[in-house]
């Protein structure tokens, strides 16, 4: 009995050290992804695809992964790159928390496909909301602008900065996650699933998610582009 809990507690003990080990390489991933593409959108808003990695780590690890990763992240952008300070690394983390815990609390809840795009469709919609709010609130500190003028770039510039930064979040955690932690599984990073053998049904479903997911990623790059030239 002492052997067999003896064992039991290496075991776990590997297991988190390999998740300690995966969370670093998923924040510095973030983070050079953070650093590396940095897309104009409009006004000072430029899309970062970091949350991506982020909400993939909360949905192998679960939502409290998310929260690390982005918090690490934040910090890391903050005394390296970033001339926002504190403020900018407030709503860094404001806003990939409120998408990436989000979608990863629902998809931990119902782990299936239905369920990780329940969790991005409402990560998105409060992503939106919490960051309209906040908007409102430290952008015009950051700025140095009355609120009045703040409060008139909401709906016109905001609202669809972060609609259409969720979207795109979603459509690209969509693409890559499953590809990804299927190759962490087959290297025993991750542990293997009880679910049954992917049969041609279920095939034919990740096809169709995966077509889906590029043609909205390539739609939001069309209305990208667009946005820059008007």
């Amino acid at each position: 009995m002492e052997k067999f809990v003896t064992l039991e507690s290496k075991n776990k003990s590997r297991i988190d050290t390999k998740k300690m080990v995966v969370l670093a390489v998923m924040a510095a991933l973030a983070y050079m992804v953070m650093v590396l593409i940095k897309v104009p959108v409009v006004l000072f808003l430029k899309y970062e695809p970091k949350d991506v990695i982020i909400t993939i780590s909360g949905f192998m690890f679960g939502p409290l992964a998310s929260l690390v990763t982005s918090a690490v992240v934040s910090l890391i952008e903050m005394v390296t790159v970033s001339d926002t300070g504190p403020i900018g690394a407030l709503m860094n983390f404001i806003g990939t928390c409120s998408f990436a815990c989000t979608a990863s609390i629902i998809y931990k809840k119902l782990h299936t496909i239905k369920g990780a795009f329940a969790g991005l469709c409402i990560g998105t919609v409060f992503m939106t909301v919490i960051m309209l709010a906040w908007n409102y609130l430290i952008t015009p500190i950051y700025m140095g602008t009355p609120r009045e003028v703040v409060a008139g770039m909401l709906l016109p510039a905001f609202l669809p900065f972060n609609l259409l930064k969720g979207v795109l979040n979603s459509a690209l955690t969509m693409l890559v996650y499953k590809p990804l932690s299927n190759i962490m599984r087959k290297a025993h990073i991750l542990p293997e699933t009880q679910s049954k053998p992917s049969g041609e049904g279920r095939i034919k479903k990740y096809v169709f998610v995966y077509i889906i997911a590029a043609f909205v990623i390539v739609t939001c790059a069309a209305v990208i582009i667009m946005w820059q030239r008007s």
